[in-house]
């Protein structure tokens, strides 16, 4: 599975994927149907599900590489990311260590395929309050 079937994947259930999405290793940015934004990663022994509000999107512009004017325009393309101040409302973690019995940084190896049905086990608990969670 790619990005691209991902984003069918997705757009199949109401969910949008954003630009900024790695397949390796897994990050994923989602825009979720009431428009707030969902980050899911995949580092360590940590598979992490965060929560934002909409206004946590924000752009910023790649600069050219050379940046003289005479070949390329002075700024290069828009990138849709998270803001380095958003907060998450809410966040909700899988311990790999404690469920698996991973020891370094297999969520840091796991294939786009294998890391879904965690995404997918994660989604429905996002809640718009501050909370903090841990499933183990």
């Amino acid at each position: 599975m790619n990005l691209a079937a991902l984003a069918d994947l997705f757009a199949s259930r109401g969910l949008r994927l954003l630009p900024g999405s790695h397949a390796v290793p897994v990050e994923l940015l989602v825009q979720l149907p009431d428009a707030t934004i969902a980050r899911f990663t995949a580092r360590g022994t940590t598979l992490r599900l965060r929560h934002y509000s909409p206004d946590a999107l924000t752009s910023i512009v790649i600069a050219a590489e050379c940046g003289c004017g005479d070949h390329h325009p002075q700024t290069g393309p828009n990138r849709v990311t998270l803001s380095a101040f958003a907060t998450p409302l809410s966040e909700h973690v899988l311990d790999g260590e404690l469920l698996f019995g991973w020891t370094t940084h297999e969520a840091g190896t796991l294939r786009l395929p294998d890391a879904l049905p965690h995404f997918f086990t994660l989604l429905p608990l996002l809640t718009p309050t501050r909370t903090l969670a841990v499933v183990a």
